[in-house]
């Protein structure tokens, strides 16, 4: 069989940074991902459901009924297919490679910032690294919709990062996110957008049996609330960050060839960025793809900035947060790292560019 070549993100018209800007009215919408209907209603609801990947929904239409009732289209995320780079990419409207926000876990002046948590090894970093001068494009173009999302989410400095100046309104249990999403379009807002993460947990702790399959029915349930709260005349559109695959068992450490020559690691686990020893960049990069390319797409930084893997600009602060040589993990496997061992072995992973990650579903219905 023929290798498979990763999916790269589709920028300009069928990308999650094409979704905001055309429902705000930035910039034209794009026709394969929205309708005019969608463009002309009341109010637009956009709601994010974190790790739904558009595989793994056609492949559980019985358990989403509702979800399955709507217009069906899909798009791709960006690289990597992670959380804080594809929330950041989704409500900017701006690839990675302007934004900054380049993955999980970002080399910055040689600490690991860890996105989610807004911590490197040293603690807190909300002060030493600033959110807001560290990601500085603004979130829906500055124009302060009302965002629902988990109320423990709310000060956090990727919140801070992604989300700044918008009006929050905190959830504490998945049948608020309902409740807020109506009070708000019932008071007159014309957009808002809304954010779920339990698929995303379930899949890391549990993979893809039952508590999967619960948490899926627990989201179309959702949605329906939503359609049946909702004022005729309101569109919603349905949407995620990245979709996973089942890692379970298919670990894989670095090479010894290649670990000598590692300065650094970032990233994470199926989007590994090495650093390499000064003078080493050549030396790392014939190593890993000697060691590694059965297992992974192996790429120089530059090859993948040249071939628009993180847009079509990489800003000079985006540049300096990748790392020299990425270790993009295929199929099943990922890279393990001694620093980032989590106490929990994580069973769904999400970051490479398999089509279970890059593809996520846009769904859109209009009342």
């Amino acid at each position: 069989m023929d290798d498979p070549e990763p999916m790269l993100p589709a920028f300009g018209g069928n990308c999650i940074t094409d979704l905001v800007p055309a429902l705000l009215g930035v910039t034209a919408p794009p026709q394969s991902l929205l309708d005019e209907a969608v463009l002309d209603s009341y109010a637009t609801v956009m709601l994010v459901l974190d790790g739904l990947g558009w595989n793994q929904l056609q492949q559980r239409p019985h358990l989403a009924p509702t979800l399955m009732s709507m217009k069906q289209r899909s798009a791709t995320t960006v690289a990597p297919s992670t959380t804080a780079t594809a929330l950041t990419s989704l409500v900017t409207g701006t690839p990675p490679g302007r934004h900054g926000v380049v993955g999980y876990r970002i080399n910055v002046d040689g600490e690991v910032l860890n996105t989610l948590r807004w911590s490197t090894p040293s603690g807190d970093a909300r002060k030493r690294i600033v959110p807001g001068e560290f990601q500085p494009e603004a979130a829906f173009f500055g124009q302060r919709p009302v965002v629902v999302q988990n109320a423990e989410f709310l000060h956090s400095g990727f919140t801070m990062a992604h989300l700044a100046d918008v009006r929050h309104r905190g959830w504490q249990t998945m049948p608020a996110i309902a409740v807020q999403v109506r009070q708000a379009v019932a008071s007159g807002e014309p957009f808002v957008y809304a954010y779920y993460d339990g698929i995303d947990k379930t899949a890391h702790l549990r993979g893809f049996g039952e508590f999967y399959d619960a948490e899926l029915a627990a989201c179309d349930k959702l949605v329906a609330d939503l359609m049946t709260a909702l004022p005729r005349g309101t569109a919603i559109v349905v949407t995620a960050d990245h979709g996973l695959v089942d890692c379970q068992g298919a670990a894989t450490a670095f090479a010894p060839e290649v670990s000598a020559q590692v300065r650094s690691r970032s990233g994470e686990a199926r989007f590994r960025w090495l650093h390499a020893e000064p003078g080493r960049q050549a030396d790392l990069f014939a190593a890993a793809a000697a060691a590694h390319s059965d297992r992974a797409w192996v790429h120089t930084a530059e090859e993948m900035i040249d071939e628009g893997w993180f847009g079509p600009e990489v800003t000079d602060a985006a540049r300096s947060r990748l790392g020299d040589v990425a270790v993009v993990a295929k199929d099943r496997w990922y890279f393990t790292d001694p620093v980032d061992n989590p106490r929990i072995e994580l069973i769904g992973r999400h970051g490479s560019l398999t089509p279970d990650e890059m593809l996520i579903p846009v769904l859109t219905f209009t009342s």
